[in-house]
């Protein structure tokens, strides 16, 4: 029967308040008592326990903690052989470096170790790991993940990845590194369009290729020199445009134009835009301009007279509260929901943004605090990219609380907000 252990000593100071090696000083140096370590032992590897003679492979080691951690944690032991004999370790000092340095420098997002040396009346030491999953995913520093099953760690294959983390994190979707995407599957007119933005002489863009600079220079890929890993982030800001829509089909969104004032009126046209953020930012509000009127200033108000046509005006509304939130619509959306799609629905009187987030965990509170800026951004680094100005995207600044305050002076009503069934609705009125 598998086994978890989980430590009962109270620590009084907290690992964000002091620093990573104070940290680990400040430890208690023995927290494991041999009696214990003896009944995990004699009860030999299982899903929670690894059992090593020595450490000799600093990147298999590597895997086998990335394992143990993304299978809500557990512990390794050095100093025993197959036939669960304590054969001890001659450097035990090094051995505790060593992972210290392998948590700390070989392992995304960083691990904070417990680790004890145990000694024992013939003078033989153990070290035992304890491995503790609570921020996972984990991965390697060259971007691989690893699962624990029984006592054997198997790498999750490309085709598990996506389904695994949806439901271990999802807000870190943008991060998931991609192992199918090349070099070519970026647009490099507009990467480097947007790098030259903040380098005017370009002396030193020119030694960089796209490999590096996504990795080393925007943090939007992991691997070593031989490997290149981009993330989802990475495809959906730089991506070619046909490339985008074959690796991260979830990020097509729909925009439609409904002859009433709801989704059960006739569908008038409805497109799916396809591509990177740029180019369907730019296809949205191609199709917004065919049915809307976006103005920056308030419309004087009309009399309706006899004779009027019945046919219903071309909706009003104010530039800045149409630009956010689209600009919303896209960067936040929620990407582990395979299901939902963005959908932006066009009305006689009004616009409905409908975007994929996940109705659990977010609390009415939170729902309320949205409208005062105190955002949880799913997808920090789309946004600080997309938002800036070299871009290519002129985006107005406020977030959601200017597109209520803009939007109901312009249009005299105030917007709409609903969040239910995993998705987030924002409705905006027609002047």
């Amino acid at each position: 029967m598998a086994r978890r252990r989980f430590r009962q000593t109270p620590r009084t100071t907290s690992p964000e308040d002091i620093s990573f090696s104070e940290y680990l000083v400040n430890q208690p140096t023995q927290q494991t008592t041999r009696t214990e370590l003896l009944r995990l032992i004699r009860g030999g590897e299982d899903t929670y326990l690894e059992l090593k003679v020595k450490l000799s492979n600093s990147e298999k080691i590597t895997h086998g903690i990335v394992a143990l951690a993304n299978t809500d944690g557990g512990t390794i032991i050095f100093g025993v052989n197959d036939q669960l004999r304590i054969e001890g370790v001659a450097n035990p000092e090094w051995v505790q470096q060593e992972l210290t340095r392998i948590c700390r420098e070989e392992i995304v997002p960083p691990l904070v170790p417990m680790i004890d040396v145990i000694a024992f009346d013939s003078g033989k030491r153990i070290v035992a790991l304890d491995v503790d999953g609570r921020k996972r995913p984990y991965r390697t520093r060259e971007g691989r993940f690893y699962l624990r099953f029984g006592a054997e760690k198997r790498e999750i294959s490309r085709d598990e990845l996506s389904s695994w983390l949806d439901e271990v994190r999802p807000l870190s979707f943008e991060n998931i590194p991609l192992q199918t995407v090349t070099e070519s599957d970026f647009d490099d007119a507009l990467l480097w369009s947007f790098a030259n933005a903040f380098d005017d002489s370009g002396t030193n863009l020119n030694l960089y290729n796209t490999g590096d600079f996504l990795r080393k220079d925007l943090l939007l890929a992991v691997g070593n020199v031989d490997d290149f890993f981009p993330t989802v982030a990475a495809v959906l800001l730089f991506g070619h445009n046909e490339r985008v829509a074959e690796l991260i089909p979830r990020s097509n969104l729909t925009v439609a134009r409904y002859s009433g004032e709801g989704p059960t009126a006739q569908l008038i046209e409805a497109v799916e835009i396809k591509g990177n953020m740029l180019t369907q930012f730019e296809a949205i509000f191609t199709f917004l301009r065919r049915y809307i009127d976006i103005e920056n200033t308030q419309p004087k108000r009309r009399l309706t007279l006899v004779g009027d046509t019945v046919a219903a005006p071309r909706g009003r509304y104010h530039s800045y509260s149409v630009t956010e939130a689209v600009i919303n619509a896209l960067i936040h959306r929620d990407l582990a929901l395979r299901e939902i799609r963005t959908r932006i629905n066009i009305y006689d009187g009004s616009i409905e943004f409908i975007n994929p987030r996940r109705t659990n965990g977010f609390s009415p509170p939170a729902s309320r605090a949205i409208r005062y800026g105190i955002t949880q951004r799913l997808n920090p680094q789309i946004a600080s990219i997309f938002t800036r100005r070299e871009y290519g995207i002129n985006a107005p600044h406020g977030g959601l609380p200017m597109v209520l305050r803009q939007s109901n002076r312009f249009s005299g009503r105030k917007p709409e907000i609903y969040i239910a069934n995993d998705e987030f609705k924002l409705k905006i009125w027609a002047a």
